[in-house]
C-alpha cells in the first residue's frame, strides 16, 4: 500500500487537506460582538489545538470550519442559537438576600458562584437588586449575541490513517 505524498512522518498523525469530523485542528481565532468589541483572541499567543467533534467546542463554532483547509483564514458570524445560545428568561432568577453570605458586598454586574443540586459551579450574574430581593441571571454571558468567529487554520491531523483516506 503505497503512503499518499500528503501524510506527515509523524508516526501517530497523518495531514489532511480539509477540516472533517475526528480530525485535530490547531489555529487561532478570535471571538468578537458585531460591534467589533474582541471576546477572545490567540492571534497574539499560543493557537488552540481541539479534536471536531470531541465536544470541546460548541457545534455551531465547528460546523464552519468543515472544509477548511491548511493555512485557510476566515470569518464567520455566529447567530446566537448557533454559538452560546438564545437568552432564557427562566435563567434569570430573583433570589433573597439571605442566600448570600453575610459579608458579600453585592453590586449590580457582579459574578457570584453557586453550587447547584449536582454539586456543580454554576456563575450566575447579579443584575438588579431591589431591597432583599436580588436578580440574578444564569444565562451565559454572551447568550443572545451573534459572534464574528474568526480563525486561521494552522494544522489538520487524524489520528487514524484509513479515516484520512476516507476523507480524502
Amino acid at each position: 500500500m503505497n503512503t499518499p505524498a500528503d501524510l506527515s512522518a509523524s508516526p501517530s498523525l497523518v495531514s489532511l487537506h480539509k477540516i472533517a469530523q475526528g480530525c485535530v485542528v490547531t489555529l487561532h481565532f478570535s471571538l468578537a460582538l458585531e460591534d467589533g468589541s474582541i471576546i477572545d483572541s490567540n492571534f497574539e499567543g499560543s493557537p488552540a489545538t481541539f479534536t471536531m467533534g470531541d465536544g470541546s467546542m460548541l457545534p455551531g463554532f465547528e460546523d464552519v470550519l468543515v472544509g477548511l483547509g491548511v493555512n485557510e483564514r476566515a470569518s464567520f458570524r455566529i447567530e446566537p442559537e448557533y454559538g452560546f445560545g438564545q437568552h432564557n428568561p427562566v435563567n434569570v432568577q430573583l433570589m433573597k438576600r439571605q442566600h448570600f453570605p453575610v459579608d458579600m458586598e453585592l453590586g449590580h454586574g457582579l459574578v457570584v458562584s453557586f453550587t447547584d443540586a449536582a454539586k456543580s459551579e454554576l456563575p450566575g450574574v447579579i443584575t438588579a437588586i431591589a431591597g432583599d430581593e436580588i436578580s440574578v441571571d444564569f444565562n451565559h454571558p454572551l447568550a443572545g449575541k451573534s459572534i464574528v468567529f474568526d480563525v486561521q487554520v494552522l494544522g489538520i491531523e487524524v489520528a487514524d490513517i484509513a479515516t484520512a483516506e476516507e476523507a480524502g
